[in-house]
């Protein structure tokens, strides 16, 4: 499964947790969203950063991310994490990820692995 992440600069406590996901998951593909100050996460993974203006207009950042990620993709669905960023940031993401059209499985690291929810 291949993974898409919102990184949010904003939300900089949260990127342990998207780290932790990248790390301990077998993902075929990773994409990065983030902003410029979000370039600057790092993993021992390679994955694709895919740079966003957040300050947009929630249409204007969900037609961008619709752009920036079709096409991207080699399978059906794709793991998400949302654990960092806004519900603005979160909400022109998944309609985007529905709109290209391609299916979501939300992805979390709990204490216990990795959990589809």
């Amino acid at each position: 499964m291949e993974l898409v992440a919102l990184l949010s600069s904003k939300d900089k406590e949260s990127w342990p947790q998207v780290a932790g996901l990248i790390k301990h998951g077998e993902w075929e593909k990773i994409f990065i969203v983030g902003d410029d100050e979000a370039k600057s996460f790092s993993s021992d993974k390679k994955f694709e950063f895919i740079k966003v203006n957040f300050d947009q207009r929630i249409k204007d950042l969900r037609d961008d991310l619709i752009k920036k990620l079709k096409g991207k993709f080699d399978e059906l669905e794709v793991g998400l994490s949302i654990a960092s960023g806004s519900g603005k940031e979160h909400m022109a993401l998944i309609s985007a990820l529905i709109n290209i059209p391609i299916g979501i499985r939300f992805a979390a690291l709990t204490k216990e692995g990795i959990v589809d929810l």
